[in-house]
């Protein structure tokens, strides 16, 4: 997956920023981001927190047959690994230009400096040696990938422990961590890599990088040295001309940046080392508490708030008066008006209105009784009947009640005569 590419807009931005000497995340030029160092459960386990790029170290060794050419002398091999779970850029299984620039770098500030000792990773000349393996893995790049690598790789060296080994003759006894005590490495000096970006031809200089300022940057020198001032290498990339002076005010900002940088890899270590002796939680033990194992994870912001009462009180008394509010008109009921203050209505009687509320309540007090009346209609064929009871839902009001059979075979008897009567008198 390509890298998405910024607009005109957002490089614009960023450059009017650089010019000037304002950063996004709100450092100054030459500010480093914040550098955090976390150790595994086991020795040679490291975790570096740059910012939001966070980078795993982890050493390995194993016993293999030296170089014809260096028979007494142990093997440094390094190896970065970009995973596409640092930027969905990094492709897995295929080596990109960036990760070659990397392993060339971290090769030449680490094994070409002579960083380590590794004459004393011989165990049987020409025949058996420590081969000492450095894998660092990206789990999230916000920029400045070397800067974290370096020193991810040089404290996991400095934090491994090799296995105990013992030669009787020919036979080669490699004992575990619970047999012996596994031995640390022979560590000379610590060098550190600081990256500096170049921007407009060499006119800016920023220190240590983020992604976005990598992607609108000319430019990038990176410088490896140790406490001691001296320089282990140096590279160039993005084919600016730099002058003498540019190169002598680098090289002065890193080494107070890499002084920095030893002193609190050295407390690590010692803190690292103090918790185990005394037996304490460490490493991946000590992270599962505190809800550290992720690789992003939000700090808790300490808010201070001793003077909310006095800032709140303050802020009342020094604000302005709210404006006098007008009263709405008051309307008890359709087509009523009201003038002024008085509250005083037209368009309803008061006294239309007492009445009514005594009507109502004498009308009330009259439905408790139950009565029952039977009305008689003059017409026999049709009765009322009206059913009154104490509750005002239920009234039944009867209009034709029903009539037996008797009563209607009767009627068509007496029709019946009527007609045979008639018919007789006109015959006759």
């Amino acid at each position: 997956m390509k890298e998405t590419p910024l607009s005109n807009c957002e490089r614009d931005f960023l450059l009017r920023a650089i010019e000037e000497k304002k950063r996004l995340d709100g450092r100054q030029t030459y500010d480093y981001r914040k550098l955090k160092i976390t150790f595994g459960t086991d020795y040679g386990c490291c975790f570096v927190d740059l910012g939001q790029t966070r980078v795993m170290a982890q050493v390995s060794c194993e016993l293999v047959t030296p170089k014809e050419n260096r028979p007494t002398e142990g093997i440094l091999f390094f190896n970065i690994e970009l995973s596409p779970m640092a930027s969905p850029s990094f492709e897995q299984g295929r080596q990109s230009e960036l990760s070659v620039k990397l392993n060339r770098q971290l090769e030449r500030c680490l094994r070409n400096s002579k960083c380590i000792d590794t004459e004393s990773l011989c165990v049987v000349s020409g025949e058996k040696v420590w081969q000492v393996r450095v894998d660092v893995h990206t789990l999230n790049n916000d920029g400045n990938l070397m800067d974290a690598a370096s020193v991810a790789a040089i404290t996991a060296l400095c934090h491994f422990r090799r296995p105990d080994v013992a030669i009787q003759g020919e036979e080669v006894t490699v004992f575990s961590p619970e047999e012996r005590d596994p031995i640390p490495l022979s560590v000379y000096h610590m060098p550190i890599s600081v990256s500096f970006a170049f921007f407009q031809q060499g006119t800016f200089l920023l220190v240590d990088p983020c992604e976005r300022e990598e992607r609108v940057m000319d430019g990038l020198l990176m410088i490896a040295m140790n406490k001691h001032r001296e320089i282990c290498s140096i590279q160039s990339s993005g084919g600016i001309m730099l002058l003498k002076d540019q190169v002598m005010r680098c090289s002065k900002i890193a080494s107070v940046k890499v002084s920095e940088i030893t002193k609190l890899i050295s407390q690590a270590l010692l803190n690292d080392k103090t918790a185990r002796k005394a037996g304490g939680k460490c490493g991946f033990a000590e992270s599962m508490p505190q809800d550290r194992i992720t690789a992003l994870k939000m700090d808790q912001t300490d808010v201070e708030m001793p003077d909310v009462s006095q800032t709140g009180s303050g802020i009342l008394q020094g604000a302005e008066a709210p404006p006098p509010t007008v009263p709405s008109p008051v309307v008890p009921a359709p087509g009523v008006g009201q003038v002024g203050q008085g509250l005083q209505s037209w368009g309803v009687d008061e006294e239309d209105d007492d009445e009514e509320e005594e009507e109502e309540d004498s009308s009330g007090e009259d439905q408790v009784e139950e009565v029952t009346k039977t009305q008689p209609v003059k017409d026999k064929k049709e009765a009322a009947v009206v059913e009154i009871s104490d509750s005002e839902e239920e009234e039944v009001v009867i209009l034709y009640p029903e009539t037996t059979k008797k009563s209607k075979n009767l009627e068509s008897r007496s029709d019946q005569k009527g007609a045979a009567a008639s018919r007789k008198r006109q015959r006759k």
